[in-house]
This record gives structure tokens, C-alpha cells and sequence, in this order.
């Protein structure tokens, strides 16, 4: 009997095609909703891989009823939707999508931030409701990009791509991180700063940190308050990272100028969401890496680790190393 594969959620029947070959592979065949939980817990009691995706809750009860299970391909960079504890404890790979995605999500995080600063969103709704009816010196005026203070949370690769399209607007570049990035220091001319210092220098303050145990609401009212009043606040990494109901109130207090989301604590979001209310706020819903050519690399990646898992192979990006050495 051939390994049994399945994927979490509807993809191209082109990217399938790569697995049927070899594994009798099923599908979840909604695009629009994710696979109820009753029914993935009954068919990951007989998969030997998974391919999920971010909102897919991959745990320790999961990885119980799963005897056969070997890999778990996510199609994420981000792996906090899964239990790498668990996995450790029965031996399961657990794979990520990095790389592929990185410059796609820094030109989302860049444009998101553009967006906000120049109130781009809100202009384009304006001109769409007829409420354009004369020029004026100050219509829809925002704030510059250029030659401001850009500091970046998280200075991993998308952190330091995002640094890459700040030089390039003659920013100046603030960064704080867990460990120092000499290459983004040299190259870029980033300085690496404290958490505090850099709020209150910088002109737009940019999360891109991994969300952690440590980073889980990483920013409240105590960090908001330390930034300038003409900050504009962009979180393209994790929702939880951030304390919403914190962030409404600078915004509605003008304790800052704005913020640019493509994230959120609960995902998706409902219409009547507070933030969705203010005027100073762009939402996205979590498209950070999503254009056509590298949400297919993030896919294929996925099946390539699967395929080298199920034939004896080391895959490509392993998110727990502890796996090797102790395979199924």
C-alpha cells in the first residue's frame, strides 16, 4: 500500500500531481475555509506526511492519533502552529517554507508601509465614493518615507531584505534583534539598537520578529507610549506579537499616526473589528507572501520535502534538527 499524503487545503492540481506518482494523496477541496478539525485528526490517523498550512493547528493531540506520520510539510516560514515538542517526541520532521518568500514579503511589508504613510488606501476609497471635487494644498496629505528613520524588530532574512528597500530610500536604518547581523551592519549601514531606544527614534517602527514565547505580546501600551506621536506602527510578522486592543487606543488617542496590518491576533478578522473602524489604519489580510510565483515555490517546496522524507531522503528545510538522527 502506497503512503498516504494529505493536504489541509484546495492547491493546483499541478503541484499534486507531484506526489500522486508515488503516494495515494487526498485533499481538502475548500479554498475559501480550513479543514474542519474532526476531520484532520481522522486523516492524519493514517498519513505518513501532512501539508498544512499556517492556520492549521498541528499538536500534541494530533501527533497522537498519528502512528504513521513522518513529516509535516507547512507551508509557512512561521512553524507556531505546531507543537515541535510533540513532534520531537515521536520522531516527526517538521518543515518550513523559508527563503522562497523573502523578498515577496518584504516588497508586501515596504508597500504596506508606503501605504500607510501616504495614505494610499484611504485616497483610492475617496476618489471611488465622488468626494474628489477640487485640488487643495494639503488633500490627503501624509508623511515621507524618505530620508526617515525606519526601525525593523526582527532582523532576520525578510528583516534585512526590508533594510535593503529602506537604503535605497536614503533611510536610516535602526534594528534590534536577538543576536547582532554584522552583514546587515557593513552593507547596509543598519545600527543595532535596544527595544526602547529604537521606539522612540524611530519614524516607522516595522515588526518582522518570529512570534515566540518571549515576543507574545511583545508590544503593548508601554511600547506604543514610547514611540513619536508621528510614528506609524507595521506589523507584517504575527498578530499575537501585538496587544490590538493596546495599538486601537494609541491610534484613537494619536498616541502614534498610524498603522499598517497584515497580521492579526485572530485571523481573519470579522468586518466589525475596532481597528477597521479608524481611518489611520491599513488592514491586509495576511498576504505577505502572496504573489502567484512564490506562493507555487512555497508549494513545491513543500512537496519536495515530502518527497525526500517518504523516500528515505533529508529534506531540504528542517525546522527541528533534533529529527535527524532519530527518523521513523
Amino acid at each position: 500500500m502506497k503512503p498516504f499524503v494529505y493536504i489541509t487545503r484546495k492547491i493546483p492540481s499541478e503541484i499534486v500531481e507531484n506526489l500522486q506518482s508515488n503516494f495515494e494523496v487526498e485533499m481538502w477541496e475548500r479554498e475559501d475555509s480550513p479543514v474542519p478539525r474532526t476531520i484532520l485528526l481522522e486523516k492524519s490517523k493514517k498519513a505518513s506526511a501532512l501539508f498544512t498550512v499556517l492556520s492549521d493547528n498541528v499538536d500534541q493531540e494530533l501527533f497522537e492519533v498519528s502512528s504513521e506520520l513522518k513529516v509535516v510539510a507547512n507551508m509557512a516560514v512561521g512553524f507556531d502552529n505546531i507543537d515541535l515538542n510533540a513532534a520531537n517526541e515521536k520522531g516527526i520532521a517538521i518543515c518550513n517554507t523559508p527563503d522562497v518568500l523573502t523578498e515577496t514579503t518584504a516588497d508586501l511589508t515596504f508597500a504596506l508601509l508606503m501605504a500607510t504613510a501616504r495614505r494610499v488606501v484611504e485616497a483610492a476609497q475617496f476618489v471611488r465614493e465622488g468626494e474628489w471635487k477640487s485640488w487643495s494644498p494639503l488633500l490627503l496629505a501624509g508623511t515621507d518615507i524618505h530620508h526617515k528613520t525606519i526601525g525593523i524588530v526582527g532582523m532576520g532574512s525578510i528583516g534585512e531584505a526590508v533594510a535593503k528597500r529602506a537604503k535605497g530610500f536614503d533611510m536610516e536604518i535602526l534594528y534590534h534583534n536577538r543576536s547582532r547581523k554584522q552583514k546587515a551592519e557593513e552593507e547596509l549601514g543598519a545600527v543595532y539598537t535596544e527595544l526602547d531606544e529604537l521606539l522612540k527614534r524611530a519614524d516607522f517602527v516595522v515588526c518582522l520578529a518570529p512570534l515566540t514565547a518571549e515576543t507574545k505580546g511583545l508590544f503593548q501600551k508601554e511600547q506604543f507610549r514610547m514611540m513619536k506621536k508621528s510614528a506609524i506602527f507595521i506589523n507584517a510578522a504575527r498578530g499575537p506579537i501585538v496587544n490590538e486592543e493596546n495599538l486601537y487606543e494609541a491610534l484613537q488617542n494619536k498616541e502614534i499616526a498610524g498603522a499598517g496590518l497584515d497580521v492579526f491576533d485572530k485571523e481573519p478578522i470579522s468586518a466589525d473589528h475596532p481597528l477597521l473602524t479608524l481611518k489611520n489604519v491599513v488592514a491586509l489580510p495576511h498576504i505577505g507572501s502572496s504573489s502567484r510565483e512564490t506562493r507555487y515555490n512555497m508549494m513545491m517546496l513543500c512537496v519536495e520535502n515530502i518527497n525526500l522524507i517518504l523516500n528515505g531522503d533529508k529534506p531540504k528545510t528542517l525546522v527541528n534538527k533534533e529529527w535527524l538522527g532519530k527518523e521513523k
